[in-house]
């Protein structure tokens, strides 16, 4: 059995399928994206495609490291995402030619459901609390959001409260049972992201997500110190080595994304890293579903997993959502706020083919938004 094709689709609202086709017959998907710049992943697919055509597509290490340390330049968003996704999409058919999940061939399952949060707020936070309301509804135990919109690199004490305010919000719906994390979004400076979370502590937060900026690590310890709130981050950082620092600085939470971090392969060794370390694994996924499928393989099989990120009816997928691109929505129903085991082979979903390439003639050319401040100066999104 030989790699025989490789495809690619831009799908929107705003993601990357790629599609690999064994000689045997046997079709895998991955999502490889960088949001945002979906069609520059697309090209390094291209490029990396060049080697995988006529390999074995169940030598998935070894390809991992071709792919990976072939080129004389290793690493960044870019490079990673597109080994991402054509890893997803090779454990995919080794699941399907060897009858199994893919968390089955990475050890087997650990537990039997898989914890998820839900998104409330969007870029803007507002309503909080009939958001959560909502969310508690329909089962869920866990909501996520921004801490803020657009704010200033030193904040303001009104914006500092408002943060407060809303995560109390939040906190009077959900009670003491259940839990809300918010996300920075590294949208603040050092100084600013120990004082709120200093200002959030009493509200108990399960974390608070990407309190810095990545090329901010080496003060990180002097924010994980502010407060008893634990730290969490990951979503920026591509490879194992970069969540050494911050796991020396005691980050409580690693948050990869599959699609992102080298796929299921690499996903899989940061996760063991950060056991080594004392930290959990909740990874990172606002994406679509082949990307959620991957990831929750993952999840099932990683004994310091902590909760999973999901896209479903996140505030970014307006005209399609995690169902809109699969045969079966069952994967996706979540029972009491949990992901059931899934024992379908592969990723365990079915990639709904003629969606997919329909899409595709449609395309998307998505791009973040680019904020500045009231003086005109850039702010962080």
């Amino acid at each position: 059995m030989k790699i025989e094709r490789i495809e690619t689709f831009l799908v929107p609202p705003r993601w990357l399928f790629c599609r690999i086709e064994t000689s045997d017959g046997v079709v895998g998907w991955g999502e490889p994206v960088v949001e945002g710049r979906a069609e520059v992943v697309r090209a390094a697919i291209d490029v990396l495609s060049e080697y995988l055509i006529g390999q074995d597509p169940l030598q998935i290490e070894r390809h991992w490291q071709v792919l990976t340390k072939g080129g004389f330049y290793r690493g960044g968003p870019v490079l990673s995402s597109a080994v991402a996704g054509l890893d997803h999409a090779l454990w995919d058919i080794a699941g399907k030619v060897y009858g199994a999940p893919v968390a089955a061939l990475l050890g087997g399952r650990v537990r039997d459901r898989v914890r998820v949060y839900a998104w409330v707020g969007g870029d803007e936070p507002s309503a909080i609390g009939e958001s959560v309301a909502e969310q508690v509804a329909a089962g869920m135990t866990a909501v996520k959001m921004n801490a803020s919109g657009q704010i200033q690199t030193s904040p303001s004490v009104a914006e500092v409260n408002d943060i407060v305010d809303r995560l109390a919000a939040a906190r009077a719906v959900l009670g003491d049972s259940r839990d809300v994390a918010i996300d920075l979004h590294g949208r603040v400076g050092v100084a600013a992201a120990r004082r709120i979370l200093h200002a959030v502590e009493d509200l108990q937060p399960m974390f608070v997500e990407e309190p810095v900026l990545p090329e901010q690590m080496a003060h990180l310890s002097s924010v994980v110190e502010a407060s008893t709130v634990p730290v969490a981050l990951g979503e920026r950082l591509y490879h194992r080595a970069d969540f050494l620092a911050p796991l020396n600085a005691g980050v409580a939470v690693v948050q990869p994304d599959v699609s992102h971090a080298g796929g299921i392969s690499e996903l899989r060794r940061i996760a063991v890293l950060a056991d080594a370390h004392g930290a959990m694994l909740a990874p990172h996924c606002p994406l679509g579903p082949i990307s959620l499928a991957a990831s929750l393989q993952v999840s099932f099989a990683t004994p310091n997993f902590l909760i999973q990120e999901q896209s479903r009816g996140i505030h970014y997928n307006v005209t399609s959502d995690l169902t809109s691109y699969v045969v079966d929505p069952a994967p996706f129903d979540w029972v009491n706020g949990h992901a059931e085991w899934n024992p379908l082979p592969g990723l365990g979903i079915t990639v709904d083919e003629d969606a997919v390439r329909a899409a595709d003639r449609t395309g998307h050319t998505w791009r973040n938004p680019v904020w500045t401040h009231e003086d005109g100066s850039f702010a962080e999104w």
